[in-house]
């Protein structure tokens, strides 16, 4: 059976295509390479095309025999959805019901979409459940929960299956080496740690007077193949006729910038070289997810959710991008 994965070529989308090869599925990568990486599509065909070209996303889906999409597709930065909000709506909301419409007409029903703990804007409880209030503090979290919304009423109107997978902050790199991290510009707080500790310009530390046991923010960092396994969970289920479902991607427990910057000095034994400056708005001082959802849906919890082992994997992969770019 194949499995049609928008953004495959890219972080996330990369590990999932491997781990859907090897559930013995077919992965069919369609990514434009904006952000994603040729090196990194290693497990089937590739085509390299945009969510705009509804007629192309059709051929494909048709080409290909497609039964079942998993859509990563999207620009993801926070700070940039701000300044240039109609890029982020125009792809991710309008790409989207483009990749939506053409499932819709070549009769593919079931989807598994890449949503973001970034709906739930700043909680009020932590961990946060499903059930928490939805209200994005950005436009690219506006993004995820606009896309949330039209599968709830394409499922209605149309019998669309679907997972939306709340994310929290993905992490880490295939353990085998395979494919990992590489974005330009880097946001993520473990790899820019890492170039700090290899010379790179000082690591910022945004706020250390949170609430919070050190003072700086606490996040939830799931490694990136247990990110790949909820997908591939989440599409036996959608296969094997279950109802569409929303869950949280978490481990549950949270860690400090500077728990975070303690392993990557543990791990690579390199100091990492740091600045304190202000918070930056809209930073909440902890995103935790409760992930017990997850588990009783599909079956599914964090096998790796211990941050030296999301930093030594992570360690391990910077080690070795220099040999492919």
């Amino acid at each position: 059976m194949s499995i049609l994965i928008v953004g495959g070529a890219g972080y996330i989308g990369s590990q999932t295509a491997k781990r859907v090869a090897q559930a013995g599925l077919k992965p069919v990568v369609f990514d434009n390479l904006v952000y994603g990486h040729r090196w990194a599509v290693k497990w089937g065909p590739f085509v390299e095309g945009d969510l705009a070209d509804g007629a192309l996303i059709k051929d494909v889906l048709e080409q290909f025999k497609i039964t079942a999409v998993v859509h990563f597709a999207a620009y993801a930065y926070v700070g940039e959805s701000v300044t240039n909000p109609r890029k982020y709506f125009r792809n991710n909301v309008a790409g989207t019901l483009n990749l939506l419409d053409a499932m819709l007409d070549v009769g593919v029903r079931d989807i598994v979409f890449s949503s973001t703990c970034a709906t739930y804007g700043v909680p009020t409880t932590v961990p946060i459940a499903e059930d928490h209030p939805q209200a994005p503090v950005n436009p690219y979290g506006e993004t995820k929960l606009a896309i949330e919304r039209a599968l709830h009423w394409y499922q209605r109107a149309y019998a669309l299956r679907f997972a939306a997978l709340r994310y929290f902050n993905a992490a880490g790199a295939d353990p085998d080496g395979e494919v990992g991290e590489d974005h330009e510009p880097e946001t993520h707080l473990i790899p820019l740690a890492m170039d700090a500790a290899l010379g790179g310009k000082p690591l910022d530390i945004y706020g250390t007077d949170y609430p919070t046991p050190d003072g700086t923010a606490v996040r939830d960092y799931i490694h990136v193949q247990d990110l790949a396994d909820a997908h591939v969970a989440a599409l036996d289920r959608l296969r094997a006729g279950a109802a569409s479902l929303c869950v949280n991607l978490g481990t549950g427990r949270g860690h400090s910038v500077r728990e975070v910057i303690a392993a990557v000095e543990k791990v690579s034994g390199k100091k990492v070289p740091a600045r304190e400056t202000g918070r930056r708005a809209g930073d909440p001082p902890q995103l935790v997810a409760d992930p017990r959802r997850a588990a009783e849906v599909l079956g599914w919890q964090a096998r790796l959710p211990g941050i030296d082992a999301i930093v030594e994997h992570a360690w391990r992969w910077r080690q070795k991008r220099s040999e492919l770019t």
